[in-house]
């Protein structure tokens, strides 16, 4: 027996996800909550990513080579390629360089971009690349939620 808890309240994120685990509960129901809470995560990663580097930057590079790739395995190849370019690990390097970071940190920074990039270009190719992609009942709710707030 066990719980599982997630509470955030921070930057108009307010959050209170709770799951009490017995006997009873299967472990698909195990798998739903925790993906819902990679939906927020996902989302919280990305928001406070584009606070931190010129993220625009990035995307408008992603969209402009990926805008041909096809679906399936000769896209994702072709995604890959691009992605690992030296265009966008170029442009990766410019907007991750902040003076006020540590050689490691600014490193630290790449790689979250560099995933950033991965995930579109798999996206692109058709994948799915998060379990909190997978349309369970907590991710519908947690997607109709974040479009509201959206609005």
């Amino acid at each position: 027996m066990g719980e599982i808890q997630f509470i955030a309240n921070y930057d108009e994120w307010i959050a209170v996800k709770k799951l009490k685990i017995d006997e009873k509960v299967d472990p698909r129901t195990i798998i739903e909550f925790i993906a819902s809470l990679g939906f927020s995560f996902d989302r919280k990663i990305e928001e406070n990513l584009r606070k931190t580097v010129q993220l625009e930057r990035l995307e408008k590079a992603i969209s402009e080579e990926l805008s041909e790739i096809g679906k399936g395995s000769k896209g994702i190849s072709e995604a890959l390629a691009k992605i690992n370019s030296v265009k966008i690990s170029r442009i990766i390097k410019e907007i991750s360089k902040k003076p006020e970071l540590q050689k490691k940190e600014i490193k630290e920074l790449e790689e979250f971009c560099r995933v950033f990039a991965l995930r579109k270009a798999l996206a692109a190719a058709g994948l799915k690349v998060n379990y909190s992609e997978i349309e369970t009942p907590s991710i519908k709710a947690a997607l109709k939620k974040a479009k509201k707030l959206a609005k």
